[in-house]
């Protein structure tokens, strides 16, 4: 019987990046399991911002803290190149519709989230671009013009998207991103497996209990990440 986890994610957290390997190695080990995908909208809208000194300083010392504990790579064009780079803006809206437009289009939405987290993360490219996203679809096989319909046609529901995983959040009281769930479960707390994509997997497998206590997880959320 297949089981399905959802997971909250948005594009622009760092902890998402951080759980990253481990999303991967359920999706690629465990065909009895289904990811299901739930944008946040993290910097969105009225919480999109331009890249500045303060966000560099901000953002800068959860990034080396994910990169000792994951292996995660953080590379010198995103934090000399990217972070420095007053031009560039900080918006989820973007890549979360390429996200969700490769799976309208028959394609793996995590796999889309992880091609646009290694953009960012590892190449410092800007995934807030269109340009930059279409980039990405043709570089995992999608057609461009095909992707740009997709990305138009999702622009139409992604409020009321980012709405209802606010409000699913809430009422099954998951702090921030990354959050992940067992469908009919309680949320899955990630920290103690970050780093460690095989003993994760293998937890799945035995379909553990759906709770366990904090270690050294982390979550961001539109005030700020911890």
């Amino acid at each position: 019987m297949v089981k399905r986890l959802d997971y909250y994610f948005d594009p622009l957290c760092g902890w998402c990046y951080a759980a990253a390997p481990l999303l991967q190695a359920v999706a690629e080990q465990c065909p009895d399991i289904e990811i299901l995908l739930h944008a946040g909208g993290m910097m969105s809208g009225e919480r999109r911002q331009p890249v500045t000194p303060t966000l560099r300083d901000y953002v800068m010392p959860h990034d080396q803290r994910i990169a000792a504990l994951t292996g995660q790579v953080f590379s010198s064009a995103y934090f000399d190149g990217l972070l420095r780079n007053p031009h560039a803006v900080f918006d989820s809206t973007p890549p979360t519709l390429a996200v969700f437009a490769a799976a309208a289009l028959g394609g793996s939405a995590l796999k889309m989230l992880e091609k646009i987290q290694q953009a960012h993360y590892q190449q410092g490219r800007q995934i807030a671009d269109f340009a930059v996203l279409l980039d990405l679809a043709a570089e995992l096989g999608f057609t461009r013009s095909a992707f740009e319909q997709a990305m138009q046609q999702q622009a139409t529901t992604i409020a009321a998207h980012f709405a209802q995983t606010q409000q699913d959040m809430a009422q099954h009281g998951l702090r921030g991103f990354p959050s992940l769930r067992f469908a009919e479960g309680a949320g899955i707390d990630l920290g103690p497996f970050l780093g460690q994509p095989a003993a994760f997997v293998a937890w799945i497998q035995q379909q553990a209990p759906a709770t366990l206590p904090a270690e050294h997880g982390g979550f961001c959320r539109p005030e700020g990440c911890e």
